[in-house]
């Protein structure tokens, strides 16, 4: 990057920064319930697993090109899990609740999560050292890609108070993960209406209700009935919709022995088609190798070639006559289908009261009481920062303004400068191709004394690359108009003159041939 942009970009972020502080004060409120920045060290306050299984490491570092620091994911192909009690628990039910954090996939992500786990109360003495994929949650939050799945995924983990199991409901059609290396900040806003609302870097991408029978997967509320398990359809059932016409019969001129293609006898032998050559013959260069053994190696034969008599001719070896179509082909014969008098409809087994139904108003979601990161991954370079819990929107959003926003317009300006360069090398490059084209134009023989002058058009074309497409029509009239020449040239000469009688000689000038020369004369005999 240039010394004068580097100091614009500088200056931009040294804006942003100011204005991110200045935001930064307005959202330290009420609204705040939780909140990591990771400018220290995560040690003291994060808990690393120390399942087995889970042998990633974690690293305190900055995110690329900028001061800021996050947690970060330092290796591939590598199970990662981290965890942070909070100070009290988290009620989602009571009011508006948001979750946010950012995530900068700094090598992108072919295979891999980049979620966040609201972890609910969990069993008697665990900790977060045993924190691993089976330490239940109440809501996992965040993108994941790999395969056929590439979604930002919010699922719920919702009890039944029928049975006292715990279901997973996942959002069905979230939003897809951004494909860039930049920063992205994702958050979830709980309504106390049931509304729950998806923005990706601010920006609405996904709303739905809890309560909505297609928002969810399975749906929050399970039907009120089921199909019966143990019914099972009658013996006697006809769910053939159509059967074969047991009226319809066979014609008699139907042949179900003909063959689909016969021999064509109308078909004739081509014409020099050689039936005594074969299609390949020994090659006549091949050497049986100095040291092949007879009765080790079995008797030499030479490789076979393709005979070259056979190119030029329309085939070799004995004439077959081709097949064609059987006109009198008609297949196998069946009767035609008709409706089924008998025909009782699709079989369903019957419904029944489904005992896992419960009726409800609004989620009821166990409260939050640590916030964990349990992924798998085949890349590194992901960096989680920023991760907040707050009471209302505007903490959020204030939140976004002080601390992603001026880092992803730093990122945003990068990358058009990225692309612009490299918009212009690939043009170089297309251009370095034109004046190769050129320059070869030049030591065309045809351009004889116009050389030097093509030559020097070409030359001030590459010093000035706006004026290539000027430079390139006044080539073209150089180099057109000797061509020019040379056919107005052609023109003018006489093919032939005409004849000349003198006492039964013929004379005749010759293309080219001076008149003032001795002419050369052809005598015949008049027979």
């Amino acid at each position: 990057m240039e010394p004068c942009k580097r100091k614009m970009c500088c200056l931009q972020f040294f804006c942003f920064v100011l204005i991110g502080l200045f935001a930064l004060e307005t959202y330290a409120s009420s609204g705040t319930v939780f909140y990591e920045s990771f400018d220290e060290s995560f040690e003291e306050n994060w808990i690393v697993s120390e399942n087995k299984d889970y042998l990633g490491v974690w690293n305190h570092s900055k995110s690329l090109g900028h001061d800021d620091y996050g947690l970060l994911v330092s290796e591939q192909a590598r199970k990662y899990a981290i965890a942070k009690e909070l100070n009290k628990p988290v009620e989602l039910n009571d009011g508006t609740i948001v979750l946010q954090f950012e995530a900068r996939l700094q090598n992108g992500l072919e295979c891999g999560g980049a979620y966040l786990k609201y972890l609910r109360p969990q069993e008697s003495g665990w900790t977060p050292k045993a924190f691993d994929n089976k330490s239940p949650y109440s809501i996992m939050f965040g993108p994941d890609k790999c395969g056929g799945t590439n979604k930002v995924h919010f699922i719920i983990n919702h009890k039944n108070p029928k049975t006292g199991k715990y279901v997973e409901h996942h959002l069905i059609s979230p939003p897809l993960v951004p494909s860039d290396k930049m920063s992205h900040v994702y958050t979830a806003i709980l309504k106390p209406d049931s509304e729950v609302v998806i923005l990706l870097d601010g920006v609405e991408r996904k709303k739905a209700n809890f309560m909505s029978t297609e928002a969810f997967r399975p749906s929050l509320i399970p039907p009120k009935t089921i199909p019966d398990p143990d019914d099972k359809k009658p013996e006697d059932w006809d769910d053939d919709k159509t059967i074969p016409d047991p009226d319809a019969k066979k014609p008699e001129d139907w042949d179900e022995d003909a063959p689909m293609e016969i021999l064509d006898e109308e078909a004739e032998k081509p014409e020099g088609w050689l039936d005594d050559e074969p299609e390949e013959i020994d090659d006549p260069e091949a050497v049986k190798p100095e040291d092949w053994d007879d009765e080790e190696d079995g008797e030499w034969e030479a490789p076979k070639i393709d005979n070259p008599k056979c190119e030029s001719a329309p085939g070799c070896g004995e004439w077959k006559r081709p097949m064609k179509r059987n006109p009198k082909y008609k297949g196998k014969w069946y009767a035609p289908l008709i409706d089924n008098p008998n025909y009782m409809g699709v079989w369903k087994p019957r419904e029944i009261a489904n005992v896992e139904y419960f009726e409800l108003d609004k989620p009821n979601l166990e409260p939050v009481v640590a916030i964990g990161i349990e992924i798998w991954t085949m890349q590194d370079g992901i960096l989680f920062d920023n991760i907040l819990i707050a009471s209302d929107e505007k903490t959020a959003e204030s939140v976004r303004d002080a601390t992603w926003k001026p880092k992803f317009l730093v990122e945003k300006a990068n990358l058009r400068e990225e692309e612009q360069a490299a918009s212009n090398d690939g043009l170089k490059g297309i251009q370095k191709s034109v004046f190769d084209v050129l320059y070869k134009i030049a030591d065309l023989p045809i351009l004889g004394d116009h050389k030097m002058k093509v030559m020097e058009l070409i030359e001030e074309a590459e010093k000035k690359p706006t004026i290539i497409v000027g430079i390139i029509i006044s080539l073209a009239v150089v180099i057109v108009s000797p061509l020019l020449k040379i056919l107005l040239a052609i023109k003018k000469k006489p093919v032939n003159a005409a004849p000349k009688k003198d006492a039964g000689k013929v004379t005749t000038t010759e293309v080219g041939e001076d008149a003032s020369a001795p002419k050369r004369r052809n005598t015949r005999r008049d027979g």
